[in-house]
């Protein structure tokens, strides 16, 4: 169709709808001009808030606690800002009650909390024994949310490995972790699952694997950046498939919860939308961040052809016999395919892409790509120097997750943003209510105008708490944190009146 005219080729292309099963992107342009949307999210739709046990918790070597990946990374110090450790953190351990009473406050629907692999079996390994004291506090958490008429949503690993798993074998490197990890759900899903009823497996896999197993500046703190990035993340998403099929098998016919894993991805945006290079490069990184982990457990059980193709190709080039990226038999496929019960998705950011042969003289998961990105200048910044405030790019991330995997449902299990210069510490987080309605209201643009199916949405975070490399430096919380205070005060900031607010409301009647 050569003599179609550019501008009716270029009305096809952005089209804001979905024709049958063939997806039509949105154009830049259509998604920042949409007016807002006052409307409500449909009936059901569940509203929560999120955190992490080592963000929190505290009491780390309470109770037969064992010591995790972050334990150590801290106490060693040198590697987080200010040397902070989370050894007390929030104190959660201690003030669990006071955070369901903010729960309540709130309304929420949900709670996503995780559980301490080291808390409940503190070797890693259920050889050596069953800590009772860590499954009674996770009892008194789950059984507290239930009494306050709030539903648990609980993840299994939110990066904090049992040290000597770490020690003996190298973590996520060895392929004994698969049935560590399944021996371990086991025990969560058999003392849990009669009250959990939905469960994620892993926060994040990406950045176990390439920050704590590529460049390592997370813990466990291993640079491996060409190959033990793809071993981490191939006993990953082995371990996943066999926690899940272990609730499948076993404990679905009792209980009849929902398994599955939330992965985190930024936007990819072409810089400029009319460069076939570029948007490639968009779409190559999007396949490199979210299809790595997604395209096998939620398409074929395999990588991604391109991810694929491109790793074997450098690989060669670098006189490699094969592949540094592994492969799964055709039986693990199998076994991959289908274990998910939901899609669950974390975001908070975009970057604006253009391709970049980065050769084979650096072999990493990052120039593996062949990608370079950027940020706009004119998009509002925040308390953490990645996160830009980019509302639109949550609604085309969820068309994309719509076109890409059969439209499943989707739980946002993460999204929100740091105190920005004017607003750390405060109460007053007024830009905390702007990225949230504009966010919250690109969510509600996504299911009411290109039909995407989202379940549910949680924000990121319900207190201030401890951020990995960044420690108590940056605040995400609906709840202001008093870490100089011994007691750990929590104070309501605005935006958890906001947030209150557009829950009773379903969105903006």
């Amino acid at each position: 169709m050569a003599w179609l005219p550019a501008v009716m080729a270029a009305v096809l292309l952005t089209c804001a709808v979905t024709i049958g099963s063939s997806p039509i992107r949105l154009s830049r342009q259509d998604v920042q001009n949409d007016p807002f949307l006052n409307e409500t999210f449909p009936e059901g739709f569940k509203w929560g808030v999120s955190t992490a046990a080592y963000q929190i918790e505290g009491a780390w070597d309470a109770d037969g606690k064992g010591e995790h990946i972050w334990d150590k990374w801290c106490h060693d110090g040198g590697r987080v800002y200010n040397n902070d450790t989370a050894d007390i953190a929030c104190n959660s351990y201690n003030l669990y009650n006071q955070d369901i009473a903010n729960l309540q406050n709130l309304g929420v629907d949900y709670y996503r909390f995780s559980i301490s692999w080291a808390r409940i079996i503190p070797t890693g390994k259920i050889s050596d024994g069953i800590n009772e004291a860590g499954i009674a506090y996770y009892n008194n958490v789950i059984n507290g949310l239930i009494a306050a008429g709030i539903e648990p949503l609980a993840t299994l690993y939110h990066w904090d490995l049992p040290q000597p798993l770490q020690d003996d074998g190298g973590g996520w490197l060895n392929p004994d972790i698969v049935q560590r990890f399944n021996d371990y759900a086991d025990v969560c899903f058999q003392r849990f699952g009669d009250r959990v009823k939905r469960w994620l497996t892993f926060n994040e896999p990406y950045v176990v694997s390439w920050l704590g197993y590529g460049n390592g500046i997370f813990a466990p703190g291993v640079q491996s950046p060409a190959t033990g990035v793809y071993i981490a993340t191939h006993h990953i998403i082995k371990a996943h498939a066999a926690a899940w099929h272990t609730y499948d098998d076993i404990y679905r016919p009792l209980y009849q919860g929902q398994v599955s894993l939330t992965l985190d991805s930024d936007w990819k945006e072409p810089l400029d939308e009319n460069n076939a290079s570029d948007v490639a490069a968009a779409e190559r990184a999007m396949q490199f961040k979210l299809g790595w982990f997604a395209h096998p457990i939620f398409v074929n059980g395999d990588y991604p052809e391109e991810m694929k193709a491109r790793i074997a190709a450098k690989s060669i080039a670098e006189g490699l016999s094969q592949s540094r990226l592994p492969e799964f038999t055709a039986e693990e496929k199998l076994f991959i395919k289908g274990t998910h019960d939901y899609f669950g998705l974390n975001h908070y950011t975009t970057q604006l892409v253009v391709s970049n042969d980065r050769g084979t003289q650096w072999p990493s998961w990052d120039f593996d790509r062949d990608v370079e990105e950027s940020t706009d200048p004119s998009w509002p910044g925040s308390g953490s120097s990645w996160l830009f405030e980019v509302p639109w790019g949550l609604r085309k991330l969820l068309g994309w997750v719509r076109d890409n995997y059969g439209n499943p449902p989707v739980i946002i299990t993460e999204n929100g943003v740091s105190d920005d210069a004017q607003t750390i510490g405060t109460l007053a987080d007024q830009q905390r209510i702007r990225f949230y309605t504009g966010y919250i209201n690109n969510v509600l643009k996504a299911v009411k105008k290109d039909g995407c199916n989202v379940i549910s949405y949680t924000a990121w975070s319900l207190m201030d708490n401890f951020e990995w490399g960044q420690g108590f430096s940056e605040k995400f919380g609906l709840y202001r944190v008093d870490f100089n205070d011994p007691a750990r005060p929590r104070t309501a900031k605005d935006s958890a009146t906001f947030y209150k607010k557009l829950i009773q409301d379903n969105g903006w009647p």
